[in-house]
């Protein structure tokens, strides 16, 4: 038998480690570099830290609803940031431990430093506690993720002008907080803001907020946040940001200047490819900077894979871990692709959002006129009975064939409900299909199930007028 291969991962985050315990799994040696915490930026500083916090603000807007719950308070509910925190780093610090527990009962081996690629088999690392090494691969697989651009006119010093990293620790909470950028981040952040009590201003560049969402389902959003005390300045761009020791002023292409507190700014990523040896070794990159693959994860070097983030396909955790997954399979032998095509989605903002496949928008620029459904949680008994009936379905499906093409849901337990869309898309099921199925009552699941119907006009708890 051949002797095992020994696969060298640069990176630690989602696509870095699952792929090692993967390869372990597939009887590979493994060794991982990192110089950070295990888990990367979602696990330390994003996916998992932003939840364990907005679950805090989730039930404190619960709380505020008691009374009409029937419920009575002795004292209205008090967020305490610090211990919000201290908790946030209980669970990010309980997973962290968690992933190196599984490393050790696979027998993967994680070096604590920065790797570099010297060849396309030998990677140098200068270890986190001085000097350096060089550990021989038979192949390598890049994940080294992405991290905040670096822009001259956002000079972050993580205490009034912040990345989602410092946002995250909730040193204090601002009166007044500015967002720069409405994509996912500059929402779930507002969401979280608002609930603590500043006022957020959002400035978007583009004409609406997650502008790579539904527009029926961003839409919904701004008019949900804007209740909850975010002004969305749209079609806006930052000029120029003046500080002081008590402020932030920020000047507006549209000749506005606004005063805060605090700024977060949060304007995209980028590729972490610098520094790390592509370029001697011949990897090829992307205008954008990022690795260029293939469907199997390859890069244009034999032997050298790359997944997560650096690939800049969707940044999503769910597919670095996929992606990691597939490429340790091909490395191993196997011969597998990534399918990009149903990749379901979380936006943990307030409402939650969840979402696969193509928006309304998408479908039309293909020259198609989806059949529609659409059921909001209002006709939900499950919805009422927990006394949050503010959300909406919606199923999109080809006109021809019935096939769902993209499912979009906004409300409580989106993020959890949208999986069920993406496996019918997984087995290329039909609208029709996905509304025969019986559904537990009361649930909010339903919802999918009363949209699937209502694609063809036949929800039953959605009033139409008889035709």
């Amino acid at each position: 038998m051949p002797s095992p291969k020994h696969i060298v991962i640069l990176g630690a985050g989602p696509g870095g480690y699952v792929a090692a315990i993967r390869a372990a799994q597939r009887g590979s040696n493994v060794t991982v570099i990192e110089n950070q915490a295990l888990g990367g930026v979602c696990l330390n500083w994003g996916c998992i830290p932003s939840k364990a916090l907005l679950s805090v603000v989730e039930l404190g807007e619960k709380l505020k609803k008691a009374e009409d719950l029937g419920l009575q308070l002795s004292t209205p509910p008090v967020y305490v940031p610090a211990q919000m925190v201290a908790r946030k780093n209980r669970i990010v610090n309980g997973l962290v431990k968690g992933i190196a527990a599984l490393f050790k009962r696979w027998g993967v081996r994680h070096v604590h430093g920065t790797g570099r690629l010297v060849n396309d088999r030998t990677v140098r690392v200068s270890l986190a506690d001085g000097g350096e090494t060089s550990i021989q691969a038979d192949d390598v697989i890049i994940a080294t993720g992405s991290s905040p651009p670096d822009i001259p006119m956002f000079p972050v010093d993580g205490r009034t002008i912040m990345t989602s990293k410092e946002a995250l620790e909730i040193r204090r909470i601002p009166e007044r907080l500015l967002i720069i950028g409405g994509g996912v981040e500059g929402c779930e952040l507002a969401s979280l803001y608002a609930a603590l009590g500043s006022n957020v201003i959002i400035v978007e560049m583009m004409s609406r907020l997650l502008p790579c969402e539904d527009e029926e389902i961003s839409g919904f959003l701004e008019r949900e946040l804007n209740k909850r005390n975010v002004q969305s300045l749209l079609g806006t761009s930052v000029t120029q940001i003046n500080k002081t020791n008590v402020a932030v002023t920020v000047d507006l292409d549209t000749g506005e200047s606004l005063t805060c507190d605090a700024i977060v700014v949060s304007v995209g990523r980028r590729c972490n490819t610098r520094a790390i040896g592509l370029e001697e070794v011949g990897v090829q990159l992307g205008n954008k900077g990022e690795i260029v693959v293939n469907e199997f994860l390859q890069t244009n070097v034999p032997g050298v894979y790359a997944v997560g983030d650096v690939v800049g396909k969707a940044m999503l955790a769910h597919v670095a871990s996929a992606q990691g997954k597939v490429a340790v399979e091909n490395i191993v032998g196997k011969t597998k692709a990534i399918n990009y095509d149903v990749v379901p989605a979380g936006i943990f903002t307030l409402p939650e959002i969840g979402r696969v496949g193509l928006t309304e928008r998408q479908i039309r620029d293909q020259g198609i006129s989806p059949k529609i459904g659409r059921f909001r949680y209002a006709g939900l008994g499950k919805a009422h009975a927990v006394g949050d009936p503010v959300g909406l379905v919606k199923i999109l499906a080809d006109p021809e064939t019935d096939r769902v093409l993209g499912a979009h849901v906004v409300g409580t337990h989106a993020a959890d409900l949208i999986h069920e869309a993406a496996f019918a898309m997984q087995v290329k099921a039909t609208a029709t299909r996905m509304a025969e199925m019986i559904h537990a009552h009361p649930t909010h699941a339903e919802a999918l199930m009363e949209a699937a119907e209502d694609v063809e006009g036949l929800a039953i708890h959605l009033a139409r007028k008889r035709t």
